[in-house]
């Protein structure tokens, strides 16, 4: 067995026998060529579909062939499949037969009784085929008075009983023919090829051959086939040992290559033997299997958790209406179910009880079993452990498929378009150890965008996360960071704003990166140390002031309650450090004339305010807004965009707000507002996009001021 798909032929030579055959072929090839009786006889091999029925037959052939030429039958082959529907069995029987039997001397005397015997028989009705005693006495009827059928075949048996040797016909696939042809086939056996000295060697699906033999008589289809066949086999069933080994054998070749850190052992046992072994009683089944792998597997190596992408496959081989029933359904089987999760468990498990009574009885058990431990959902819904938020970016980084975001993946066989691919995360990680190559790729990533508008950055910022807690070395984080908060305030684009209060930017992302990365040491001098070299030679001013703002929030300032001491990152003298290395960052900033473009410049600013004073702040300001273009900067660093949506709306309504009492701490928003007014009706050039919004939202929000209204009642922001 190698790499190749695996073609469904059975095997000839017993020295290639993996399942334990070859013995039991052995001693039935001897009790064949030792048979003495002189009437016809019939051997029967019982199995179901795929148990190796036909491997049997060859290496039992096999070991008739090694015997003495006059210790061994002569063999007549015969497969009614390849005959099938074209009403011809009866005639290709005879012909087979007398092909055989004319390329030995010995027998040349009986071919062309044999060819007229055809000819007679090709011509018997259908109809007078249903009842076995018909045949005889249509022979006798068919012909005239001479009753030259009959005579021909009473020929024939004399000839073969006067035979030194036997003949052995070994017929295959019977229980692939259609019910009618299946009974032609026993017919033939029973009541016209019933010739002395011949054995039949005959292989069959016992059941189905029982089915399509009821009704025929009187009597059973199993009393039917005791009266034909006197010695019955049942194949011996392969040892479940050796068909686990060869599957794990073939799964060692198609796994190759794959990440280590994705094969969990444990997990794959637990898979295994819940659901997978269950499936492996036959060599046909593992060759299904195994072939479906090694077409489907490469195109998602290293993008899927191998565990489950055998298990889902196993299911969809051998249970594909449930296969389909999971891909169509992802809300109800793929991610966590606390208690607040959406649907609730008690909602969704009538759909569950559903399609289990859908399963075959006797795998009923085997497939509920996989798909708990697939879809950890699926425990609460069926009375076990429920499994919470915390647990989906383990879920992620292990490619899980409960994962919602990797769901898709094993499901259309490749990464979806716009996801970030385990991969392409691997190669992006490579580059952390430099802070400008780092830097640079996610700056490229946030010019990518993503079929939903956002980019690809915001993706990989996400599935960062799932690798903060023990994945980065702890060696690298320091250049992470410098990185990060070199380039931050180039990823706060648009594209990718939070909508709404439970959604985020960039700026919330890169954010949790750091406190998550932070929180792998020990102590907040190291932590502090890290921070302050990182901000002290950063240039993201406005990511660096939001993460001090974040952190004096754990001190409670700004309005927040303070975190226990043991859970802020830093101490109160860092905090006061770092606010002044962020203020710095702010006033270079000012004299480089950069700050205007910064991005959050109203947060920016109250920032300012508290490190240092107002007046400062106040000073700057009247500088920047001299100049239309920079008024028009100065409020497009206050504007934001919030979004809106009715109970009949398709899509959410953009709301923008600029309110002027925010505007107050720095300059009067009276002195400007005819500059605006009038930069409204004059409609200059440069004024377009974003910056004619701000102009319009303040003005829109000065006037409802004035009226002493509430703009955020008045537009319902």
């Amino acid at each position: 067995m190698n790499e190749a798909i695996l073609s469904d032929t059975a095997l000839e030579d017993p020295t290639e026998d993996r399942l334990g055959f070859a013995p039991f072929a052995k001693n039935l090839a001897d009790a064949i060529c030792n048979v003495s009786a002189e009437e016809c006889l019939v051997f029967a091999l019982y199995g179901p579909w795929g148990t190796g029925k036909t491997t049997l037959l060859n290496f039992v052939l096999h070991y008739i062939n090694e015997k003495a030429k006059n210790e061994k039958p002569l063999v007549v082959r015969f497969n009614p499949w390849w005959f099938s529907g074209s009403g011809e069995l009866l005639s290709q029987f005879f012909k087979e037969f007398r092909v055989t039997l004319g390329k030995e001397k010995k027998f040349k005397g009986i071919t062309k009784p044999l060819a007229e015997f055809a000819e007679a028989i090709s011509v018997v009705p259908e109809p007078e085929i249903k009842i076995m005693g018909k045949v005889t006495s249509w022979f006798l009827k068919s012909l005239g008075e001479d009753k030259e059928a009959w005579q021909i075949r009473d020929a024939i048996r004399k000839d073969l009983k006067q035979q030194n040797s036997r003949i052995l016909v070994v017929i295959d696939d019977i229980d692939r023919l259609s019910p009618e042809e299946i009974r032609r086939v026993f017919q033939v056996i029973k009541a016209v090829a019933d010739f002395p000295k011949t054995l039949y060697l005959v292989a069959f699906d016992k059941g189905v051959v029982i089915k399509a033999l009821e009704g025929l008589q009187i009597m059973s289809g199993e009393d039917y086939i005791e009266k034909i066949v006197q010695v019955p086999f049942d194949l011996p069933m392969p040892d479940k040992i050796l068909l686990r080994k060869l599957f794990l054998e073939q799964l060692d070749i198609i796994l190759a290559d794959t990440p280590r850190e994705l094969f969990d052992q444990s997990y794959w046992g637990n898979v295994f033997w819940d659901g997978i072994d269950h499936f492996l009683n036959t060599m046909r089944n593992i060759k299904r299997l195994t072939n479906a792998l090694k077409v489907a597997y490469p195109g998602v190596k290293g993008e899927v958790n191998p565990v489950d992408f055998v298990a889902i496959e196993t299911i969809r081989v051998f249970c594909s209406a449930i296969y389909q029933l999971m891909e169509s359904n992802p809300d109800m089987i793929t991610g966590y179910s606390d208690t607040h999760s959406y649907p609730r468990t008690e909602d969704i498990k009538p759909f569950h009880d559903k399609w289990v009574e859908q399963i075959r009885e006797g795998d009923k058990e085997a497939i509920v079993n996989l798909l708990k431990r697939l879809f950890p959902k699926l425990n609460a819904v069926f009375g076990g452990s429920h499994y919470g938020s915390s647990w989906e970016s383990t879920w992620r980084k292990q490619l899980r498929i409960c994962s919602p975001d990797i769901f898709p993946v094993y499901f259309r066989l490749v990464v979806p378009e716009g996801q970030i691919s385990h991969g392409e995360m691997q190669a992006i990680f490579a580059l952390e150890k430099s802070e400008e190559t780092f830097g640079n790729k996610l700056i490229d990533l946030s010019k990518q965008h993503r079929p939903d508008g956002s980019t690809h950055v915001s993706a990989f910022l996400e599935r960062m996360e799932d690798y903060t807690e023990k994945d980065i070395p702890k060696e690298d984080i320091p250049a992470i960071l410098q990185a990060l908060y070199n380039i931050g305030d180039k990823l706060l684009v648009p594209e990718d704003e939070g909508r709404g209060l439970s959604g985020w930017g960039n700026d919330i992302r890169i954010g949790r990166i750091m406190f998550q990365l932070l929180k792998r040491y020990d102590n907040q001098d190291d932590r502090y140390k890290i921070l302050k070299e990182v901000f002290s030679n950063g240039h993201a001013v406005s990511m660096i002031v939001g993460e001090v703002a974040t952190l004096g929030q754990q001190h409670g300032k700004y309005g927040a309650r303070a975190d226990p001491e043991d859970e802020r990152i830093i101490g109160p003298l860092h905090l006061k450090e770092l606010e002044k290395i962020a203020l710095k960052q702010i006033e270079e900033a000012a004299l480089k004339d950069t700050l205007i473009k910064t991005p959050r410049l109203g947060h920016i600013l109250y920032s300012w305010r508290d490190w240092e004073d107002e007046e400062s702040v106040r000073k700057w300001a009247s500088q920047v807004i001299a100049n239309d273009e920079g008024l028009v900067n100065f409020l497009n660093g206050f504007l934001s965009k919030g979004y809106s949506q009715g109970i009949d709306d398709r899509v959410a309504k953009v709301r923008w707000r600029l309110d002027p009492k925010s505007l107050e701490p720095f300059i009067g928003p009276s002195s400007i507002i005819g500059r605006c007014r009038n930069l409204l009706s004059t409609q200059p050039g440069w004024l377009k996009d974003k910056d004619k919004i701000a102009i319009e939202t303040f003005i829109q929000w000065f006037d409802i001021r004035a009226q002493g209204k509430d703009p955020e009642r008045e537009l319902r922001v």
